[in-house]
């Protein structure tokens, strides 16, 4: 991990990965495959990526027994405690209806309704991720969504991890299907004879899933579209060099495409991390991930002070910010954007990757500047209510059909002066 000195706070501003024409054209192939051919689509596509032959998606209740008897009670309590953290967060995010009456009787208000179903996307590959699952689906559950339907890509066997299946279950899935990939996000979208469609889509996946959540957008919503994984760390000499080097890994062994940026006035502090790094890389199952990914995106920057890096910070607009500083409350009032801020040296990120409670569902590539973490209000709908009274009307009718002849929309004027002369009339 090379150390350079900031030259301009933009330089740390990720810029959105750009797909290629030939993976677009893949993925609408794809989808436009599964909508004609349904079921028979998702069991050629998991043949050819998958190298799985399945006969059903739809895992059973027994397969969801038999996960609880090969994870144990500790692994199932361990899923319970941070279900029961992250529910309890995502609690404090609960909106209601309300309706307001004013003088005249008008009645004016706001009716949340949840979204009918739910579909939620869980990445296979190289690791499982139970904690995916709770992240995605406990802010629906709380919101009040009926159906959930989770789809994740099966392994070898044509099995899935029984932990991700624990965590399913434990969360309140109410369907599980062995399908992963583009093929999946276009079944949740348009339906085939086994999977029903759903209203929304969410959770991460590779570059195909990603680009298969954007061409449905519409038909469907979707979260966001989730790019690799960042952490920047605003640190000054206060911070501990081997603690902040293990934490810049603990995203490094994410993906080769990972972030990993120290930004930092003091030279010492660089210089130690920069060892640490070296040190503990050995030690890592998942290294050649992590080499890879801090040769491409690693950095040490430094800054001429707190205030030019907090700056920089802004630019970058992280995933996850970690700021170990003397005063940390004082740099916190001066971060305009990151996803989710960690403060301290107790905080390390991978505490709000599973148990503190706050969703671990990100904006990333820069996406912090105008989105937020995945949330209660992704699951719910807004209706306005309006109810004018007689007296209303009257009092505003005059300037409602002005402002629509404004707009050259006579009959909109009308359907307003019409009620006024049958008033007349009565």
């Amino acid at each position: 991990m090379n150390i350079t000195r900031l030259a301009n706070p933009n330089e740390l501003r990720r810029t959105i990965e750009q797909s290629t024409e030939s993976q677009r054209a893949i993925v609408k192939e794809i989808i436009d495959h599964v909508r004609r051919n349904g079921d028979q689509a998702l069991a050629y596509y998991t043949n050819q990526f998958d190298n799985v032959s399945l006969t059903t998606f739809y895992v059973s209740k027994q397969e969801i027994e038999q996960a609880y008897e090969k994870v144990g009670e500790e692994v199932v309590q361990l899923i319970r405690e941070a279900k029961k953290r992250i529910q309890r967060f995502h609690e404090h995010q609960r909106k209601t209806s309300w309706i307001t009456t004013d003088e005249t009787g008008t009645m004016l208000g706001q009716k949340l309704t949840p979204l009918q179903a739910v579909g939620v996307y869980v990445p296979g590959g190289t690791a499982s991720y139970p904690s995916s699952v709770l992240m995605n689906v406990i802010p629906a559950k709380v919101a009040g969504v009926k159906r959930i339907v989770m789809v994740t890509p099966p392994m070898r066997m044509g099995e899935l991890p029984p932990a991700v299946l624990v965590a399913a279950n434990e969360a309140g899935v109410t369907e599980i299907y062995k399908v992963g990939g583009a093929q999946a996000i276009a079944a949740l979208a348009y339906g085939t004879e086994t999977i029903a469609p759903v209203d929304k889509i969410v959770g991460p996946g590779n570059i195909y899933v990603a680009l298969a959540k954007r061409e449905v957008f519409g038909q469907v919503d979707i979260d966001m579209i989730a790019g690799p994984s960042e952490i920047a760390i605003l640190a000054d000499d206060t911070a501990d060099a081997k603690e902040v080097a293990a934490d810049l890994l603990s995203q490094a062994e994410h993906d080769e495409r990972a972030a990993s940026v120290l930004v930092t006035p003091s030279e010492s502090l660089a210089l130690k991390v920069q060892q640490e790094i070296e040190k503990q890389l050995p030690e890592l199952p998942r290294q050649h991930i992590a080499r890879a990914s801090l040769a491409n995106n690693g950095r040490i920057v430094l800054v001429a002070s707190l205030e030019e890096g907090i700056e920089a910070i802004n630019q970058f607009a992280p995933e996850h910010l970690e700021i170990i500083v003397e005063n940390e409350m004082e740099v916190l009032a001066n971060i305009q954007h990151a996803g989710a801020i960690f403060l301290g040296r107790w905080s390390s990120e991978p505490v709000g990757d599973y148990l503190a409670g706050p969703n671990h569902v990100l904006p990333t590539n820069g996406t912090a500047r105008f989105s937020s973490p995945l949330n209660v209000n992704d699951f719910i709908k807004i209706s306005s209510i309006i109810r004018y009274s007689q007296q209303a009307l009257e009092e505003q009718a005059s300037k409602i059909a002005a402002f629509a002849r404004l707009e050259g929309l006579e009959a909109h004027a009308r359907a307003v002066e019409i009620r006024m002369e049958k008033r007349g009339d009565q």
